[in-house]
């Protein structure tokens, strides 16, 4: 599943690079198509229901104890197809363990991305889950002790209310432009200041 158009990528790309020139920090922007699987939760459910299908036969009813097996083998199976499309099976996953699980791929791909390693440790990550509907900024040590409480969690309000109506890729544009602006304000471009990262939409299917 394709998450942008080649032309989106290339206007998500091109504000990266244009947010890096107004500044010595590093941008990075990963959009990962989920941060977990969560095939664990079909037949972890199937599991219970199977559970409960012999206490219901047996008192209701006269069948064989191999008949009920068989139908317990039956029910678990059913369960477990019938619950196992991504939607459905992250659905069932309660929002704290989804949260949890994408931050934890945000704080991955922090490493991951090298963001960790800049020379001024000015580096930023901009991170979307889109199973888990999730969004974050992380950054790195001298930004956070420069940049003001509240100017993350403000950008990324209004990421996730461009996307919610329908319009990632600029609320994707704005946030970078965002993000530059607010680095600009505390790290101006110097003279020597190599481009470590790249500049590109990372997407992680």
């Amino acid at each position: 599943m394709r998450l942008f158009s080649m032309a989106d990528e290339a206007r998500i790309s091109a504000a990266i690079a244009d947010a890096e020139q107004r500044t010595s920090g590093e941008i990075v922007v990963v959009v990962a198509a989920q941060s977990d699987g969560y095939h664990y939760v079909p037949p972890l459910i199937a599991g219970i229901v199977s559970l409960l299908v012999p206490w219901v036969l047996i008192y209701f009813t006269q069948l064989s104890i191999v008949q009920i097996y068989l139908v317990q083998l039956a029910v678990f199976a059913i369960v477990t197809a019938a619950l196992m499309p991504l939607r459905v099976r992250t659905a069932l996953v309660p929002a704290s363990i989804r949260r949890m699980h994408a931050h934890r791929r945000a704080v991955e791909q922090f490493l991951a991305q090298n963001l960790h390693t800049t020379g001024s440790r000015t580096g930023v990550l901009l991170f979307v889950s889109v199973a888990e509907r999730y969004a974050e900024i992380i950054a790195d040590q001298a930004i956070d002790a420069k940049v003001p409480d509240g100017t993350w969690q403000a950008i990324i309000d209004d990421l996730t209310a461009a996307i919610g109506a329908g319009q990632p890729t600029e609320g994707f544009v704005a946030a970078i432009g965002a993000i530059g602006t607010a680095l600009a304000a505390h790290f101006p471009p110097g003279s020597s200041d190599p481009n470590e990262l790249p500049d590109h939409l990372i997407i992680l299917q």
